[in-house]
């Protein structure tokens, strides 16, 4: 029998409240109680239901704040030793119960501070709470703490993440120092403190994502300064091997600044810039944002054919996107089967789905690639869905009066796939005309199966 894990001192800390505060239990707390359902386990696919009956009875503790802040924190807190004592009992995958005891911390933060506590208490809780966290419940909390917190209680919070990240520092602590560094990054921005974050940032070495921060607190009011900050975070991109993941952020908002400073030419050029560095739907979709519409029409044939350098992948999204079927079609009949093969399913799939009424032949190929996608990659898993593929592709390739390319495509996968018995003998099926998706239940199978072997006349009932 598996001991139960030793309990954390935060659980431990958070008993000893709950005893403290009340005599008795709360009539609430049993409510909390029969939402965790104790002593049962919670698998990943029924933990998101799990959490929303969780859910609902935090929302009758949240009523509780404007009137009895005291009495809320206190169902917060024990709802919290709960939430620990429970993580062993489910299988978090989905990340959800997690993501509910972090709003549950926050949630606990505002009834404190409504309830008068001290914020210097709250913030020491907090850290404690940060540094004992075994089920992870409080990491990169700090962004949503930040929001929790008010102007007090935010000071403190920053005083004491301030001495973790000085002590840090002189042990040149590489893990306790970045954090701390991150978390001060985040009490900043809520408290909009521009100065403290870029004394900060150039201490700790500034990042492109740090430009982006600093950008925003400047943008309501300073867009001009803003604007210098968004340019030198994109230089200090282009100076990385890799581009960062704020580099879209950074490119919006430059083009958003531009425009509010009247400079719309260039925010025009910035996008068209963007365009042909990195053609696809979504810097198309940016592109024709600052176009004039009078030159909407021009300026969707210039970006189109400035595309031809984008991979497969983006030149069939931005086809789909822009409804361009002919350039889809020449695109499709351009690429070998192979090529077809290695783009993923959810770009191809609607491709095929446009292209079925016009040009059934081109359609039969991207449906036969996405059934060899999956055949050849042994995903059994989805041979059902490949089967459908292939029909797809069987009944596009008969309207096309194509039908020897659809006998010699069953030629080849049968060479190339007898082995797969879960797979080969539906495929038979279908070249021999069967409807798959005509194909009886499980159920019906398994009940024919049964019978084969039980003759009627032999059950009991």
């Amino acid at each position: 029998m598996r001991t139960p894990p030793a309990r954390s001192a935060m659980a431990n800390w958070l008993v000893r409240m709950k005893s403290k505060l009340h005599g008795k239990a709360d009539p609430i707390e049993r409510q909390i109680e029969l939402a965790l359902q104790p002593g049962a386990f919670i698998r990943d696919g029924k933990c998101f239901s799990f959490v929303s009956g969780l859910e609902e009875v935090a929302a009758i503790t949240d009523q509780l704040i404007a009137t009895d802040p005291a009495r809320a924190a206190a169902l917060y807190e024990s709802f919290l030793a709960g939430c620990h004592s429970k993580a062993d009992e489910l299988d978090d995958s989905s990340g959800s119960f997690g993501q509910f005891a972090q709003a549950l911390i926050c949630r606990w933060i505002k009834a404190r501070q409504a309830a008068g506590a001290d914020p210097d208490k709250i913030a020491s809780n907090l850290l404690a709470w940060m540094d004992d966290d075994p089920y992870a419940f409080c990491y990169e909390i700090e962004k949503d703490v930040a929001a929790a917190f008010d102007r007090a209680g935010l000071a403190a919070f920053e005083k004491l993440s301030r001495a973790r990240f000085v002590a840090a520092s002189r042990e040149r602590a590489g893990y306790e120092h970045r954090r701390w560094s991150d978390i001060l990054r985040a009490i900043y921005c809520a408290q909009r403190n521009i100065q403290a974050y870029i004394a900060l940032a150039e201490q700790t070495g500034l990042k492109p994502e740090d430009c982006l921060a600093v950008a925003k607190l400047f943008a309501p009011r300073k867009p001009a300064e803003a604007l210098g900050w968004i340019e030198r975070g994109r230089a200090l991109d282009r100076e990385k091997p890799f581009r960062s993941g704020a580099v879209y952020d950074l490119d919006q908002l430059h083009r958003a600044l531009l425009t509010r400073l009247g400079r719309q030419n260039e925010a025009l050029e910035a996008a068209w810039a963007d365009f042909r560095n990195h053609p696809s739907k979504f810097t198309y979709d940016d592109l024709m944002k600052f176009v004039p519409k009078a030159g909407r029409r021009e300026w969707h044939k210039k970006a189109l054919n400035a595309s031809t350098s984008a991979d497969l992948h983006s030149l069939l999204e931005l086809f789909i996107e822009t409804k361009e079927m002919e350039r889809l079609a020449e695109l499709v009949r351009a690429s070998s089967g192979e090529a077809l093969e290695k783009v993923s399913h959810y770009v191809t799939k609607p491709a095929a789905k446009r292209l079925e009424k016009g040009h059934a032949d081109l359609a039969a190929r991207l449906w036969l690639a996405q059934g060899m996608r999956i055949v050849n990659a042994k995903k059994s898993k989805y041979y059902d869905a490949a089967l459908s593929n292939f029909e797809r592709a069987r009944d596009c390739y008969q309207r096309a009066g194509l039908a020897a390319e659809w006998e010699q495509t069953v030629r080849r996968v049968c060479a190339a796939h007898h082995r797969k018995t879960g797979f080969i003998s539906g495929f038979r099926a279908l070249a021999a005309g069967t409807k798959h998706r005509d194909r009886p239940s499980f159920l019906d199978r398994a009940k024919a199966r049964w019978g084969e072997r039980h003759p009627r006349g032999d059950l009991l009932i």
